[in-house]
């Protein structure tokens, strides 16, 4: 059990600071990695002779490797310590990219990718717990996952831009080798001045059952939706990974129920707070990862910017997820409960895809796409803050590292959603615009461009419709579900129809 100290573990250490920013720069590695290789992809299959039909595999088997053994990393953090596991998967991503960057063929290129995967579920998770542990004061805990949540929530845009100018002006190798430096100096730095604090170690014995069906479920659950995204949803393999994730996800809630020392004790789960930012965050990235999608096309092939003028395109977002998180959410993190910056927070992000339904051909890219990733931005950044503090509420030290692969999983998962949900809907969308269209889109020339960019666009509008209605379900989500107070706050918090939970800022055993 964890024991109150008069001087919380954060403030006797002034090493933190300097160990947040090696931490940051990890998870921008990890995060960007997620993008990075999108815009690299059509040069390295021309390179490496990859089939068309194999091409989504550099994308799907970091995918799968990620999200499938996020739990059992996070676990692996809680019993074997989060610095020595967050160096050992800086050093694996490093090995991993290393290999990728040097890959002579399809076969050497996914077994990199998928190796990245799985050094990253080590990574990620011991990242955000080793922030859980080493800040508890709430002012400064504020601000450390201020710098983080803008981290988690703008890498991917980084990703781009960065990808971009690597793949235009270097080569796609370097979109892999960039994550070298990153790796080494964050682990040199980590080794140097991270200091975790003393006891917290999670001594049971390992759940295999847990971790084999947590793993087998979450690869078929998110193979299931990147399938559904070039095979459709009615296909065979689809529907069976589905109904597979079901059964297996299933019995591993079972067994974590009845086994002595589970991977994912549902009391991690199941406490409404935490839940709530799951789920809300969760949802979320199913929208902001679609528009990812849909930006990345509509201003590369309708308004024909070049990879590097389309990764700068984005620069506007990440400046807003940086402002909120840093001068919205860090600063009212302490004034105001969670609930109060999350449900705004996805709303205003809502307002901003709102504007983007509005889409055409000759939309004015500072009259329109700015505004509306500014808002995108704000919002995300002021509820991506909190969010990340929340997810380790009140949780035993023991528990912080499954805690935050938790976080991690619903991203990950969101974004496989997301990708293959908008995905099929701007399919569909676009398939009966050109129907209603055909005779027009069978004169050819001029015209006939014309109306396949107009169906284009008319298929990215209709998705964003449904990414806004999902932003305001989160919202709904984080104002119901998350009653916690403001941290620091004494007592019970009263909320919404709940039982009151003691705010508690977690504080390691010594």
């Amino acid at each position: 059990m964890s024991k109150t100290a008069a001087t919380p573990p954060s403030a006797a250490d002034p090493s933190r600071w300097k160990a947040l920013v090696f931490i940051a720069l990890a998870q921008l590695m990890v995060v960007l990695d997620a993008t990075i290789v999108n815009i690299a992809l059509p040069s390295a299959q021309t390179d490496l002779g990859i089939s068309d039909g194999n091409r989504q595999w550099v994308i799907t088997a970091y995918a799968l490797a990620f999200g499938g053994l996020l739990l059992f990393g996070g676990r692996i953090a809680d019993k074997w310590g989060r610095k020595k596991t967050f160096i050992t998967g800086l050093a694996g991503f490093a090995l991993a990219s290393a290999l990728g960057g040097a890959a002579t063929g399809e076969a050497m290129m996914l077994g990199a990718r998928a190796l990245q995967g799985a050094f990253g579920a080590l990574l990620a998770p011991a990242a955000l717990s080793l922030l859980a542990v080493m800040f508890t004061d709430a002012k400064e805990r504020a601000k450390a996952f201020g710098i983080y949540g803008a981290i988690a929530g703008g890498g991917g845009a980084v990703g781009l831009i960065l990808g971009g100018f690597l793949t235009e002006y270097l080569n796609w190798r370097w979109t892999f080798f960039v994550n070298i430096p990153f790796a080494i100096i964050a682990a040199a730095g980590a080794w140097l001045v991270v200091r975790e604090p003393a006891g917290g170690r999670n001594r049971a014995r390992l759940d295999v059952p847990g971790v084999v069906l947590s793993t087998l479920g979450l690869v078929a659950l998110v193979y299931g939706f990147t399938r559904a995204e070039s095979a459709g949803w009615s296909d065979g393999l689809t529907v069976a990974m589905f109904v597979s994730s079901a059964v297996l996800l299933s019995a591993f809630v079972l067994t974590e129920r009845k086994v002595n020392s589970p991977l994912l004790p549902m009391r991690v789960l199941l406490e409404r707070n935490r839940g709530g930012v799951y789920l809300s965050l969760g949802l979320a990235v199913i929208a902001m990862f679609g528009l990812f999608l849909f930006l990345t096309y509509y201003l590369q092939v309708v308004k024909g910017f070049s990879p590097v003028k389309t990764g700068f395109a984005f620069l506007p977002m990440i400046a807003g997820m940086i402002t909120g998180s840093t001068q919205i959410g860090a600063r009212l993190m302490t004034r105001v409960p969670p609930r109060l910056l999350m449900g705004p927070g996805f709303l205003l992000a809502a307002t901003g895809m709102l504007l983007l339904t509005q889409l055409e051909v000759g939309s004015s890219y500072p009259a329109l796409i700015l505004p509306a990733q500014l808002l995108l931005g704000l919002g995300m950044g002021s509820a991506f803050m909190p969010a990340m503090s929340l997810a380790t509420h009140g949780v035993n030290p023991a528990d912080a590292g499954v805690a935050s692969a938790m976080v991690n999983t619903s991203q990950q998962v969101g974004g496989a959603i997301g990708t293959a949900l908008l995905n099929t809907i701007a399919a569909s969308a676009t398939t009966a615009y050109l129907t209603d269209h055909a005779a027009q889109a069978a004169a050819g020339g001029a015209a006939a461009k014309l109306i396949q960019a107009q169906a284009m666009v008319e298929g990215y509008s209709s998705a964003i419709w449904w990414a806004v209605g999902i932003l305001v379900t989160s919202s709904l989500i984080a104002f119901t579900l998350i009653n916690t107070g403001r941290p620091g706050s004494a007592g019970p918090v009263a909320s919404g129809g709940g039982v009151a939970d003691e705010v508690r800022i977690p504080v390691v055993a010594h």
